[in-house]
């Protein structure tokens, strides 16, 4: 029987018994007690005096580029990534070459992700190539291990396609999590449409694009009485959108990254492609409605949108793709924003990250209570970082944090009673 007792820690568990500072004793990978003074007996013990120990984190949205694009990321580097920043569950998204719209790619990624340092949980394609238009076989998806449905990366064009996911999603218990952009909207753009697309002469994208997705997506939700996810919110009008539909008691949830809580259009003023992604950084405004939906419960979860790729491909700005990765900095990024400026809690923090997304996709996670799972992360919350790219653990580095210095640091990441990863040995 494998054992570990944590010795020594504050224990924070949002949706536990038990808060303060104790043990947690691990044996075959699940908690078997949480409390105060437990015995050792032969355990091995991880000394986390000085620590805080929380749930591990549930991210609900991670590009790990396998198969088909290996050189960005693969299964086991974008996991060592999720570790190190105390991921210990991941969604990852279809977008794949090819994308994971067949039976045997949904089994090659389990396969491989039997040997990484989280688990995984895959999202697969609503449509063929995730072309918008023609549907794939989800219960064969189903069987072959999918938890979700998505075509992220891209909008499901066809709205007959979006009520069939959402449909299927339904009846065969599968999380259906939506990419909202209206692609006639959303055409050659750089970057958020406005005073600084303005500025710096570059094409941008109103915040009309998402918001007539979402827009769709809350009426098919609605009228069919169907539940919805609503995937990288990053509009006050989307956060509006979704507050009031709620309040009419539609079935739609929503995500928002770290990556607009903290920063906003005026670092695209760089020209550094670090800082765009899909959708982009927006104004002062939205990032301020994006904190207010996380404080009222109108988002119900962080996620990063991990989405990594090569120094070669974002060395021209004009000419980078979108997106950034994002699994190593979510949560102090996150807590910079939220918790160190005095506007949440961190256990309201841990909510969002770990047994509110767990509950949404509806996995064990989430939790610090005997017989659960021993996942876990120790965490500093009072050491401030700077984040240095070269050091990350994926093969990317496109972080648009470089440089920052971050309140909140992962020390420790304990994936069903295995330590994945220690801060201590790199």
């Amino acid at each position: 029987m494998e054992q570990l007792l944590i010795r020594g820690a504050r224990i924070v568990d949002p949706a536990g018994k038990f808060s303060g500072p104790g043990d947690i004793w691990i044996e075959d990978g699940r908690i078997r007690a949480v409390g105060k003074d437990l015995p050792a007996k032969d355990a091995p013990v991880f000394d986390a005096a000085g620590l805080t120990a929380v749930p591990g984190f549930v991210d609900l949205h991670v590009h790990l580029r396998d198969p088909g694009f290996t050189e960005k990321e693969d299964i086991l580097s974008g996991c060592r990534a999720a570790a190190a920043g105390g991921v210990t569950s991941l969604l990852c998204m279809p977008n794949t070459k090819p994308a994971v719209d067949a039976p045997e790619t949904v089994r090659y990624i389990l396969e491989k992700a039997k040997q990484a340092d989280a688990h995984v949980y895959v999202a697969a394609a609503v449509t063929k190539g995730l072309g918008g238009t023609a549907l794939n076989d989800f219960e064969a998806l189903k069987d072959a291990g999918a938890s979700a449905l998505s075509d992220d990366g891209r909008p499901v064009v066809d709205t007959s396609c979006l009520r069939a996911a959402l449909e299927a999603g339904e009846r065969l218990g599968l999380f259906c999590t939506m990419h909202c952009e209206d692609l006639y909207l959303a055409k050659n753009w750089k970057m958020h449409e406005g005073e600084v697309s303005k500025e710096l002469g570059l094409p941008g994208v109103s915040r009309a694009a998402e918001d007539c997705g979402t827009a769709r997506e809350i009426a098919v939700a609605e009228s069919l009485g169907l539940a919805v996810h609503i995937c990288h919110v990053s509009t006050k009008t989307s956060v509006a959108m979704i507050r009031a539909a709620k309040a009419r008691g539609v079935r739609v949830t929503a995500e928002t990254a770290p990556h607009y809580l903290l920063l906003t259009d005026e670092a695209l003023k760089s020209r550094d492609a670090d800082f765009r992604m899909n959708p982009p950084l927006r104004t002062e405004e939205d990032r301020l409605a994006l904190i207010e939906g996380l404080l009222d419960g109108t988002l119900d979860a962080i996620a990063t949108d991990h989405a990594p790729h090569t120094p070669e491909e974002k060395a021209d700005f004009l000419a980078a793709p979108n997106g950034s990765v994002g699994m190593e900095t979510s949560f102090a990024a996150s807590y910079t924003a939220l918790v160190q400026s005095g506007r949440m809690t961190l256990e309201a923090l841990v909510e969002k990250m770990s047994a509110g997304p767990a509950a949404l996709l509806g996995i064990e996670a989430g939790r610090l209570a005997p017989g659960m799972v021993a996942d876990i992360v120790l965490l500093d919350e009072n050491e401030r970082w700077t984040v240095d790219a070269a050091k990350l653990h994926g093969k990317s580095r496109n972080t648009p944090f470089k440089g920052m210095e971050l309140q909140g640091k992962i020390k420790a990441t304990v994936l069903a009673g295995r330590v994945v990863f220690d801060e201590k040995k790199g």
